[in-house]
């Protein structure tokens, strides 16, 4: 299971602008990269499902209650990104959110929840919408919640 102390040793995302954005948040100690453009972004750290190994991405959030909100687009591909499977797998994850870190469970939004919480992330990020509509899969929302 990933935790919080595992952002920094954690393998990056295979996308290299992401993998950037995310080295600079983590250098920084959440200082760059936590906000860009009125955007803002946590680190996640999953346990990679077929290494075992912690790996990191970058990801636009938004929050519900005590709960952070994150979106597995993937640009609208047809295959879940990678993190989300690893969260399938296995839901502890690591979180920073600016130079808070923290463990957290994560779990994938009811239908309920998600018909609630879409619009609120597609108002964050409205290319969301954009991706919805290249893509027969229906977008995970992914709720992470701190663990007390």
């Amino acid at each position: 299971m990933a935790i919080a102390e595992d952002i920094d040793r954690a393998t990056d995302s295979k996308w290299d602008w992401v993998a950037e954005q995310t080295r600079k948040y983590v250098s920084s100690g959440g200082r760059e990269g936590h906000e860009q453009n009125g955007l803002y972004t946590l680190i996640l750290a999953s346990t990679g499902r077929k290494t075992g190994e912690p790996r990191r991405t970058c990801l636009i959030y938004g929050t519900e209650g005590d709960d952070f909100v994150v979106v597995a687009s993937k640009g609208g591909e047809d295959d879940h990104p990678d993190w989300f499977k690893n969260i399938e797998a296995e839901a502890g994850v690591g979180v920073q959110v600016g130079a808070q870190r923290f463990d957290a469970r994560a779990r994938v939004a009811t239908d309920e929840e998600r018909e609630k919480l879409w619009p609120k992330m597609a108002e964050i990020f409205p290319l969301y919408n954009e991706y919805a509509q290249k893509t027969e899969r229906v977008i995970p929302i992914v709720l992470l919640t701190p663990k007390q």
